[in-house]
């Protein structure tokens, strides 16, 4: 092995790796060494690679910080060190134990504890084996939820896009039909000011919300008394709700005002330096047209405690208040849409849905930058969906800042999708085990896979699944590590089936093989609904697109979709004549049937498809081209839960999976 590859596997980054068909791929030395000097270790020459490996080996020897470890466990100090120690739990109690050879007896008692032994303290998860199940909210019983995007959803008064309070208006309406959550899109932070930046999943910032998801209404500000229509028009839908919130801040502020104060004192530093960002973001868009993030703005500005922003800051203060107040109504509000879920006899309520990163140019990336992977975006190499790989323009944490700064960026994360929530699905659930990375400007081929400190995160999320009481979902979907799957099964983390790849050498697998450990789901927001599939509404769009080579054709992937049509149709053993491609109704009903008959514990139901829509929110690989993120529904949800083909829907779920 090269001097250059000791240094990448020193790294943890993977010089070869194993592509969707089996395949093993070796990563060309330049691209190693342009993620490496990103990762902060140097490797143009031979000199600068021994100093790097030099580093690594001398952080290596300086002791461990965290470690994690199930309950019961033996737990073993990465230095073998005798004598006797200071065992700090949680709740701040003490007790005084031996540690003989680097071992400490095992530990019965949940939490995030402290030991300290010759004047070094070392934290020690003591986690859970496993996570919150369904089986311990409710023994025995099989659920079924909708998934909703909430911009898209509708109320009786007219919104230009789906809010919090929508959100409430829909889990009152589905909990009152019998499902028992209701899984969202992210509600992470975004970036206010920038109407071009409504990709929930390109965030600011995981641990806050998205302040225009907050409602005015509350404290008199009209409602959006333009016409709904069928696409969200962001570019000027921001503006306005902007406006309205900020007229409501400057008149209810004094009524507030002690309630803000407390709120922004819970919230401490991290809260402040966001909501400066925002104020920042906003200023700077503004006046100078800096459409990037802090990275456009003057040098003075990047630096959170500069003398500069500590200026603006006070000069600014009403600004910067009025970022708290969108995030204490935005969490007012979304508090307010889970009490409707579980008071509207919903066992879960809402499942929140964590983005696998966040933009480097975001809150996070100003105020904690240390955290973050920077100058690398995270993606997926290439596969037989995208054969030149995927770089998702953002960034994930750094595994060794992680460990330096035990975990707690991570924590904090987990926590603040979990405050609103009975459930979480983790996106690219498999960067909890490794994350693509590609240097900024360069093809995503010319990545690499970086590996993550899986078993600490595991416990992590299952210490916080099990504290706030809440289920877990892993996405799977896509080329899946070894062993990745046993190891969700072990910590009961659920998987995700959808009909589509549910499919083996003789067709689409019957209903009785689908895995009991994993979630069973029509579709998601980034695939064809059941109508988009059945009546090739998605083979449409790709070729309209022009994102097929030269080399194909679309009678070739017509054909090939009449086939898949006839095997689907087969799987479903109806007994009855297979539909036309137009007529989408039937093949809707079964395949929801088809889904709800399985052995998994929750069945999914994404609301397009309950309201047998074509379109999908989202098409993976388009920005404008494709009106991702903007779709309405037809209807209020409780007009749509009303309409006959709807309901008779509902009444299969709650038959198949009874309460």
């Amino acid at each position: 092995m090269s001097s250059l590859r000791k240094l990448a596997v020193a790294a943890r980054l993977q010089p070869e790796w194993q592509d969707a068909a089996g395949r093993r791929q070796t990563v060309a030395d330049g691209a190693l060494q342009a993620i490496l000097d990103r990762l902060g270790h140097p490797s143009a020459s031979e000199q600068q690679i021994a100093e790097s490996l030099a580093a690594i080996e001398d952080r290596n020897t300086q002791g461990v910080r965290f470690l994690s470890v199930d309950v019961g466990a033996a737990i073993r100090l990465a230095s073998k060190v005798s004598g006797k120690a200071e065992l700090t739990f949680e709740d701040g109690t003490t007790r005084s134990v031996t540690v003989d050879d680097g071992e400490l007896s095992p530990i019965s008692k949940s939490g995030y504890h402290k030991i300290e032994i010759n004047g070094e303290v070392v934290d020690i998860l003591v986690a859970p084996r496993r996570c919150y199940t369904i089986a311990d909210a409710l023994p025995g019983r099989k659920l079924w939820a909708p998934a909703v995007q909430i911009p898209s959803l509708r109320t009786d008064v007219p919104k230009a896009f789906g809010d919090f309070v929508s959100l409430a208006d829909a889990a009152r309406a589905f909990g009152q039909c019998g499902a028992d959550a209701l899984a969202i899109s992210p509600t992470h932070a975004l970036f206010p000011a920038d109407v071009s930046r409504y990709s929930p999943y390109a965030p600011s910032s995981r641990q806050f919300l998205n302040g225009l998801y907050g409602d005015p209404a509350a404290f008199g500000a009209k409602s959006d008394s333009r016409d709904l229509p069928e696409l969200i028009g962001w570019h000027a839908a921001i503006p306005e709700k902007l406006a309205r919130l900020r007229k409501s801040f400057d008149q209810v502020l004094p009524q507030i005002e002690e309630t803000l104060t407390a709120f922004r004192r819970q919230g401490g530093g991290d809260l402040e330096r966001h909501a400066e960002f925002d104020a920042l973001h906003a200023h700077f868009f503004a006046t100078t047209g800096a459409r990037g993030g802090w990275q456009q703005w003057p040098a003075e500005y990047h630096d959170p405690a500069s003398p500069a922003v500590r200026r603006f800051v006070a000069e600014h203060a009403d600004d910067v208040t009025f970022y708290i107040f969108l995030q204490w109504l935005a969490r007012r509000d979304l508090d307010a849409a889970q009490t409707s879920a579980k008071d509207a006899g919903m066992a879960i309520g809402l499942i929140a849905d964590l983005a696998v990163g966040m933009d480097t140019g975001g809150s996070h990336g100003w105020s904690r930058r240390s955290d973050l992977l920077t100058g690398l975006s995270i993606g997926a190499p290439p596969d037989p969906l995208g054969p030149d790989g995927q770089s998702w323009g953002i960034t994930g944490f750094d595994p060794q800042a992680l460990r330096e700064n035990a975990f707690a960026p991570f924590i904090a994360t987990i926590r603040a999708a979990l405050a609103h929530a009975g459930g979480i699905r983790i996106d690219h659930a498999f960067g909890l085990r490794r994350l693509w990375v590609v240097p900024e400007g360069a093809s995503a081929a010319e990545g690499a896979y970086l590996d993550m400190p899986f078993e600490d995160l595991m416990r992590i999320v299952a210490m916080e699944s099990q504290r706030a009481k809440a289920i877990v979902i892993g996405e799977d979907l896509g080329t899946v590590p070894d062993g990745f799957r046993e190891a969700m099964d072990a910590r009961a983390m659920l998987g995700m089936r959808v009909l589509w790849f549910e499919r083996d050498a003789d067709g689409f697998v019957p209903p009785v093989k689908w895995s009991p450990d994993a979630v069973a789901m029509t579709g998601t927001h980034d695939l064809a609904t059941v109508a988009g599939w059945w009546s090739g509404r998605d083979i449409d769009w790709t070729w309209d697109l022009g994102r097929k080579s030269d080399a194909a054709d679309k009678p070739t992937d017509l054909a090939a979709r009449a086939e898949d049509r006839v095997a689907l149709w087969s799987a479903f053993d109806t007994g009855t004549e297979q539909p036309t491609p137009v007529d989408t109704a039937p093949v809707v009903d079964v395949a929801i049937a088809h889904v709800a008959s399985t052995p998994c514990a929750l069945a999914i139901i994404p609301i397009e498809d309950l309201a047998g829509l074509v379109e999908q929110p989202n098409l993976p690989g388009t920005i404008d081209e494709h009106p991702n993120w903007r779709r309405r529904m037809p209807d209020t949800t409780e007009a749509l839960l009303a309409r006959p083909e709807v309901a008779a829907r509902i009444d299969t779920l709650n038959a198949t999976r009874p309460a």
